[in-house]
């Protein structure tokens, strides 16, 4: 899966002052994540504010986006949930072709064992006509699954290829790079730690950050991966402030506002997202500007 080692972004979903879906906006979303460097496009992620969306909306969002992209960068498709008849369901019945995989979320509230996730994963891997990353994101999910279940995962089905590991715990990364199969892939979820991670021995990040600074973000991943150390680490820490802001009062809440002074779309979040205040705002500009 060589399409997906690099920088993948999460692409929000824009929206109007009257909270519908701003396409408009979606579509200078996507070229300016094209036109900088970006290696990936990942569509209704949780940064998508995927739960607030109706199902005719989704539609909008991946009809939009396949058609803004235009086949430059390989898309990834969000398809997750915690019930997993309906996660089942979807890869059925949706239309994949224009995707190169599927990001899947690691089940969430229900709080199922780690033999519930693996039966999960089992089943989504089954249904499946492409392949499967995982996503592994307890602070949103209230579970984490393991290392012993990742790699369990990975070894018993081909079209699990990767995880993206958000677990913000660079000890659990290192474990899975340690132990997984030749080919498996272990993408960031978390900014922060991503360089580390590819260090280590990651294939790069799905990131927010990367989303307003494509290009700053990317290149530091690029340079991990080719051993620059320095250098990448220089771009790191140019962008170490921001990645703390953007996820101060919620995730997409800071990063619309840094679309907002970017000119690329409206800050509009949908309950019970609510925008960031004003001093965070006036924070996040001042780095814009200094940037």
């Amino acid at each position: 899966m060589q399409s997906l080692i690099g920088t993948g972004v999460a692409l929000v979903t824009p929206f109007k002052k009257d909270f519908s879906v701003d396409t408009e906006a979606l579509v200078k979303i996507v070229n300016f994540q094209v036109e900088n460097g970006i290696d990936y496009l990942v569509v209704l992620g949780t940064t998508a504010e995927n739960a607030t969306l109706s199902q005719d909306e989704k539609d909008l969002v991946i009809k939009t986006v396949i058609e803004a992209n235009n086949n430059r960068l390989p898309l990834v498709l969000g398809v997750g949930g915690n019930n997993t008849h309906k996660v089942v369901e979807e890869l059925k019945t949706r239309d994949l072709s224009k995707f190169v995989a599927v990001l899947s979320v690691s089940p969430y509230y229900n709080k199922p064992t780690q033999e519930g996730i693996y039966q999960h994963f089992k089943a989504v891997s089954e249904a499946s006509p492409i392949p499967v990353i995982l996503y592994n994101v307890p602070g949103r999910t209230a579970s984490n699954m393991l290392p012993s279940t990742v790699l369990r995962l990975a070894n018993d089905f081909e079209n699990i290829v990767a995880i993206k590991e958000a677990a913000g715990d660079i000890v659990q990364a290192m474990k899975l790079i340690q132990g997984k199969p030749e080919g498996f892939l272990v993408i960031s979820g978390d900014d922060m730690v991503t360089l580390p991670m590819v260090l280590a021995g990651g294939s790069g990040v799905i990131s927010v950050i990367g989303e307003g600074f494509p290009k700053q973000f990317s290149d530091m991943v690029r340079l991990g991966l080719e051993r620059k150390v320095d250098e990448a680490y220089k771009l790191h820490y140019l962008l170490v402030d921001a990645i703390d802001m953007i996820f101060e009062q919620g995730n997409p809440a800071g990063i619309k506002e840094v679309h907002k002074k970017l000119g690329l779309s409206e800050n509009t979040v949908r309950l019970p997202l609510v925008n960031v205040n004003q001093d965070l705002a006036e924070r996040l500009s001042k780095f814009v500007d200094n940037l």
